[in-house]
């Protein structure tokens, strides 16, 4: 049974107040001896024109036994509801055991589509440990609205426009090796040829010249520079299919800025046809300064477009093609004014959906290990970070774990893991120093913590089904009240907070919502192992304990691939 609506119907049944008001006013009290659920009376003090105690007292009076509670207590303004422990344990182990890996899924997005723009890296450059939050936040959410029944639509606005790729062209035409690209270290040879090129044009800058004339033939798809640009674009989407691989993650589209370059046009043409645009000093800009922004650039002097205008032009695409209900761009808060003047100028345009844009910021990341750093230039490529954490856990699999089997995809499903969580773990805004140490410790509040507590669950149910015990669960017939000891109560309540917990991220755009919510399971669980013993000899004990535990394997499963992990059976 659902708790909370029991209780709303009772409250309205008992005030005549909608159930709406009192879902929006239920609270879940930090102590659970002090209730499982709480009614704070002061915002009825207003309309019922009475003290929130005397409310709470009279309410008390009036509600009598509620379905599913033991007792009710009013304590100074708060009206305080006490589950019945085996009811609310049948309720929480049977949902999750029926629902499986759909636990804390919903239908609430049906018919609703989501854009996510993530990581969007640029052609030719590195994929450098700076993509990692963009990356790994927006992948989650993906997952999130998924889990709620959205059509989610992942897009890569690959940044594939400009004048460097005039100046890769210049590079590759004069010390290019194209085989060596092609068999080489891909992206490192690319970035060296852009390196080269910036180092040449500081002694040669006409140079420059020909870059932006190289551009130009790019722009106008003359058929040798045109096909060299889609070369690079291949070759670098080719490399960075490994950094993908090891993440798990893929994408619906990977139309970047160059795809817009024959929709700019109609967006230019509709800001003037509308009166919105106008000439200031040779550019054609959009005046903000009503808005307290400077003004937003549509044309540069020399004609050509900026990022607001392919924005532009990709959000009109985006809403025509997929309808969104919200369009999200994971981008970090650098970009925070560009965002402001892009929505704003998709409001003035006229379009009632720039409110379902949405920026989704977040801080920077740093390495504290500073002596970290490629073989060639100073960027911090990410498929190195990458491997360095598994290359580590590894070391760290070998020492704890000599007889494990699959040594190599354990270590790359913890490795990984480590990193995905340690940038997930807190709220996205802020700026993050990662750390090996931290990362990888199995003990703390980490990804290997949350990975090692879900393999320590499939370990107690392994054994139970090789001693020969039923783990095929008869959920009526469980005896419930084995689990009303406190270790089992906390453990059931994480559980049960996992599908709010899903649906508050998916508000408020915070994956670590969830980070938080696995490892407050994962800490239940260990208590509750240590706690109670689970192999017991009476059959009822041993059954309704094994049952909580494959619940708790089931909930923290479904939270870590929601943050975007895996989940190892074995460690």
């Amino acid at each position: 049974m659902d708790f909370k609506t029991s209780l709303c119907n009772a409250l309205e049944r008992a005030t005549g107040i909608p159930f709406d008001q009192f879902e929006e006013m239920i609270e879940t009290p930090p102590n659970p001896e002090i209730g499982d659920l709480a009614l704070p009376c002061f915002k009825l003090a207003k309309s019922l024109r009475k003290a929130p105690p005397v409310i709470a007292q009279e309410l008390f009076e009036k509600l009598g036994d509620i379905d599913g509670f033991s007792r009710i207590e009013p304590v100074g303004g708060y009206l305080n509801f006490f589950t019945d422990r085996s009811r609310f344990a049948k309720t929480v182990v049977s949902r999750v055991l029926n629902e499986k890996d759909g636990y804390a899924s919903s239908t609430y997005g049906a018919g609703k589509n989501v854009c996510v723009e993530y990581s969007s890296i640029n052609i030719a450059k590195p994929f450098g440990i700076h993509h990692i939050t963009t990356t790994v936040l927006g992948n989650s959410l993906k997952r999130i609205y998924d889990h709620l029944g959205f059509k989610t639509v992942s897009i890569n606005h690959l940044g594939d426009w400009g004048t460097q790729f005039g100046k890769m062209i210049v590079a590759y035409n004069r010390w290019g090796d194209r085989e060596k690209i092609e068999n080489g270290d891909s992206m490192r040879e690319l970035v060296a040829l852009y390196v080269k090129f910036h180092e040449e044009a500081e002694l040669d800058p006409s140079l420059n010249d020909e870059a932006r004339a190289a551009f130009h033939r790019i722009e106008q798809h003359t058929p040798a520079d045109w096909k060299l640009f889609q070369w690079f674009k291949e070759v670098t989407l080719r490399d960075v299919a490994r950094v993908y691989d090891l993440l798990g993650i893929e994408f619906d589209s990977y139309n970047g800025e160059s795809f817009y370059e024959d929709k700019m046009p109609a967006v230019i043409e509709e800001l003037k046809d509308k009166g919105i645009s106008k000439i200031d000093n040779g550019m054609t800009i959009v005046d903000l300064s009503e808005y307290d922004m400077p003004p937003c650039i549509i044309l540069k002097s020399d004609g050509s477009t900026i990022y607001a205008t392919r924005d532009i032009a990709a959000a009109k695409y985006r809403k025509d093609s997929y309808d969104f209900y919200k369009s999200l761009y994971v981008v970090a808060y650098q970009q925070n004014l560009h965002f402001s003047q892009v929505f704003k100028v998709l409001e003035l345009m006229g379009y009632d959906w720039a409110k379902d844009c949405v920026h989704v910021n977040f801080g920077m990341i740093s390495m504290e290990d500073a002596t970290f750093s490629t073989r060639k230039g100073n960027a911090i490529y990410l498929e190195d970070v990458l491997n360095t954490a598994i290359e580590k856990t590894l070391a760290i699999i070998k020492e704890k774990s000599p007889n494990l089997e699959n040594k190599e995809i354990v270590a790359r499903q913890v490795g990984v893991g480590a990193l995905v969580f340690s940038v997930l773990y807190n709220n996205r805004i802020k700026d993050y120093t990662f750390s090996w140490d931290k990362s990888l410790n199995f003990d703390g509040e980490t990804g290997p913590y949350a990975q090692y507590t879900y393999a320590r669950s499939c370990s107690v149910l392994r054994k139970a089904r090789e001693a020969g015990f039923d783990v095929d669960f008869d959920i009526d017939r469980l005896d419930y009240s084995v689990l009303t000891d406190e270790a089992s109560g906390s453990l059931l309540r994480a559980i049960d907070a996992l599908p709010e917990t899903v649906r508050q991220a998916a508000e408020k755009y915070e994956p670590y919502l969830i980070s938080r919510r696995v490892i407050e399971i994962c800490s239940c669980f260990n208590r509750f192992y240590y706690d109670n013993r689970i192999m017991e000899n009476d059959a009822k004990v041993r059954n309704a304990r094994l049952a909580l535990t494959e619940a708790a394997r089931t909930a923290i499963r479904v939270g870590l691939y929601l943050i975007g992990l895996e989940a190892p059976e074995r460690m």
